[in-house]
C-alpha cells in the first residue's frame, strides 16, 4: 500500500497580484517536489489572494486569473498540487474551486458547496454553490477528498458526501481570518468533523493581512479519532510535511507547534497586519503622533516589531496642555524601541487659528472647537510629514474610544491605518504589559510603566482625564462589548441589571459616532466583531430599542 507524502503549503497571497502569487505558489510547489512530496495542498482562492471582493465582477481580472491558472498548471511537474482559483464554469456562474493537478494534468476541480454569508463573508454576492456529485482523486494511490473552508463546518454535509464516494482522506483548503480564539474553535469543528465521518482531515490555512483581516495560518491534521497530529505556525508562512501510510493507517508528522497565548496570539495578529497593510501598499516607513500615553505606546510598539524601529518615526507635538511627564514618557519610549523622535510643538499654530477664527467667535464661551483644533493640527502635521518622505500614519484611537466616539474627525482619526481601532482600552493595557514581559532587560518597562500606571487623558485642557468624560473603562468595556460585539439592544443590556442612564448615555454615543467611524481608516480585526466590514449599521439611524 502506498505511502502519502503530504506538504501543507500555509502561503501569504496579495489580493489581486496574480502574476506574484503564482509565482509563490509554484515556488513553493517545487520545494516540496525536491521534498519528495506527492502533494501540495494550497489556500482557498489562492491565485487571487482572499477575500478579492469586486475585482470578481470584473471580467478582466477573470480573464487573468485563467491566465495565472494556467501558468502554474503548464508548470507542475511530480508533485500533484491543490490550488484554490475562481472558475468560470460552462454555465457561466462562477465559481469558488479547487484544482487537482499533477505533470501538467488537470485531474478535476471541486467546487466549494457552502457559501459563508455573515460575519466579515459575502461569498453569494459572487459565487454559486458547486451541486451534483462529489468527485474524489486519486494521487499516488490513495483516494482524496478536497473541500473548501465552510464545507467543513457543517454536520452531515459536504465532507460526509466526499467519505460516501469513498475518499480515504480529506483535504479541507481555507483562508479564515483570525479572531481571539478562532485557532481553537476551527480545530474542535474539523476534529469534530473527522469523528463523524471516520477519516482524517488536512486542514491548510492562508496567512498573512488584507486590509481588516489577519489570517494566522495555523494548518493542521487531525486523524480520524480527532486527534491533532501536526500544526503549524500562526502567523508565518511555512511548508509543514506530514505522511500516510494507506497500509496501516498510521501518520509521521513533525510535533505541533506551541500554541500562543491568548494576548500573545492578538498582539501577533496586530503586528501581521501592520507589517501586510504598510508592506503590500508600497510603503517602507510610518509615523505616529506621540502622545506620551498607552495607546500610541502600544502603537509604536506593533509598529517597531512589524517593520523595524528604523521605519518608525515618532512625533511628539507638545501644547500648552501637555504635561512633562507625557513628553518624557513618550521620548523614553522612543529611545527604549530605538524609534526616531522628532518634536513639533503646536502652539504656533492654534495661536494662529485662535486669532484667524477670533471675529466668527465674537461672544461665544471657549468650548469643545478649541480643544479639537489642536487634535487636527496634529492630524494636519503627520499628513505633511506624510506627503512629504511618503510615510505612512498609523493612528492610534482604540475601540472603546471608538464606539463612543472619544476622538477628532480629521485630527487623531486622520491617517492610514488604525492599529488598535479593534482593542477596547482594557486590552490595550494587556498587551503592553505581555509587551514588557518579552523584554525584561529593559529596566522599568520597554512601554515605560509609568505610561501604563497614569490616568488616561487627551490633554487638550487643563487637568483632563477621560473619566471626566467617560465612565471608568472597566465599567464601559463590558457595556460596549455586550452593545457592539453581541449585537444587544439597550433595553436587554437593562434586563441584564446594567446602570439605566448609563446604558442609555453609552448607546447613544455608539449610535451617533457611526459617521466617524464610517470615515476611520481600516485596521486589523482581532475581535469577532469589528467595525468596519465587519459591522455595518445605518449612519441615519431612528432605532433606539
Amino acid at each position: 500500500m502506498p505511502v502519502l507524502r503530504i506538504a501543507m503549503c500555509q502561503i501569504n497571497p496579495t489580493v489581486g497580484d496574480l502574476a506574484g502569487n503564482t509565482a509563490k505558489a509554484l515556488q513553493v510547489l517545487h520545494r516540496a517536489e525536491r521534498e519528495g512530496c506527492n502533494v501540495a495542498i494550497f489556500p482557498e482562492l489562492t491565485l487571487t489572494g482572499y477575500p478579492p471582493e469586486d475585482l470578481l465582477l470584473k471580467h478582466g481580472f477573470l480573464d487573468d486569473a485563467d491566465d495565472a491558472l494556467d501558468r502554474f498548471v503548464a508548470a507542475t511537474s511530480t508533485c500533484a498540487a491543490v490550488i484554490g482559483f475562481p472558475e468560470r464554469g460552462a454555465d457561466n456562474k462562477l465559481y469558488n474551486s479547487a484544482l487537482v493537478v499533477v505533470d501538467t494534468m488537470e485531474l478535476g476541480t471541486y467546487r466549494k458547496r457552502l457559501l459563508p454569508n455573515a460575519e466579515v463573508f459575502d461569498e453569494k454576492r459572487y459565487f454559486n454553490p458547486g451541486v451534483g456529485q462529489a468527485p474524489t482523486f486519486v494521487v499516488n494511490g490513495v483516494r482524496i477528498g478536497v473541500s473548501i473552508c465552510e464545507d467543513a463546518w457543517h454536520e452531515h454535509g459536504p465532507i460526509a458526501d466526499l467519505v460516501a464516494a469513498g475518499a480515504e482522506i480529506v483535504f479541507n483548503i481555507n483562508a479564515s481570518p483570525f479572531y481571539a480564539g478562532r485557532l481553537a474553535e476551527r480545530i474542535e469543528v474539523i476534529a469534530e468533523r473527522a469523528v463523524e465521518v471516520g477519516r482524517p482531515i488536512v486542514y491548510v490555512n492562508q496567512v498573512g493581512g488584507q486590509d481588516e483581516l489577519v489570517f494566522d495560518g495555523g494548518s493542521f491534521v487531525v486523524d480520524d479519532h480527532g486527534v491533532v497530529l501536526a500544526e503549524a505556525a500562526q502567523f508565518a508562512e511555512t511548508m509543514t510535511i506530514v505522511e500516510y501510510d494507506a497500509a496501516t493507517k498510521l501518520w509521521t508528522a513533525p510535533e505541533p507547534e506551541r500554541g500562543l497565548g491568548d494576548i500573545e496570539e492578538i498582539y501577533q495578529a496586530l503586528v501581521t497586519g501592520t507589517h501586510d497593510y504598510v508592506a503590500k501598499n508600497g510603503f517602507s516607513d510610518v509615523v505616529i503622533g506621540m502622545s506620551g500615553g498607552v495607546d500610541s505606546s502600544l502603537v509604536a510598539a506593533i509598529a517597531a516589531d512589524a517593520l523595524g524601529a528604523q521605519h518608525v518615526h515618532g512625533v511628539l507635538m507638545p501644547s500648552r496642555y501637555s504635561s512633562d511627564g507625557s513628553i518624557t514618557d513618550a521620548e523614553l519610549l522612543c529611545k527604549n524601541f530605538g524609534i526616531e523622535r522628532r518634536t513639533i510643538a503646536i502652539g504656533p499654530a492654534h495661536d494662529a487659528l485662535l486669532d484667524m477664527l477670533a471675529p466668527s467667535f465674537d461672544g461665544r464661551p471657549a468650548d469643545l472647537t478649541e480643544e479639537n483644533l489642536q487634535s487636527r493640527i496634529r492630524g494636519v502635521t503627520l499628513m505633511a510629514l506624510s506627503n512629504k518622505f511618503g510615510w505612512l500614519v498609523l493612528t492610534t484611537g482604540n475601540k472603546s474610544e471608538t464606539s463612543v466616539g472619544y476622538s477628532t474627525l480629521y485630527g487623531d482619526t486622520a491617517g492610514g491605518y488604525a492599529v488598535i481601532k479593534d482593542c477596547q482600552k482594557l486590552l490595550v493595557y494587556e498587551l503592553c504589559r505581555w509587551r514588557n514581559k518579552q523584554s525584561p532587560e529593559i529596566s522599568g518597562g520597554i512601554i515605560p510603566t509609568s505610561v501604563l500606571d497614569k490616568a488616561p487623558s487627551a490633554e487638550l485642557r487643563p487637568d483632563q482625564r477621560d473619566d471626566q468624560s467617560l465612565p471608568a473603562y472597566d465599567v464601559l468595556d463590558p457595556i460596549l462589548e455586550a452593545y457592539v460585539e453581541d449585537d444587544q439592544t439597550a433595553g436587554e443590556l437593562l434586563d441584564e441589571g446594567f446602570d439605566p442612564a448609563l446604558v442609555k448615555k453609552i448607546a447613544r454615543l455608539v449610535d451617533l459616532a457611526e459617521y466617524k467611524r464610517r470615515q476611520s481608516p481600516p485596521g486589523p480585526r482581532v475581535t469577532p466583531k469589528a467595525f468596519g466590514k465587519d459591522r455595518r449599521l445605518p449612519i441615519t439611524n431612528g432605532y433606539r430599542g
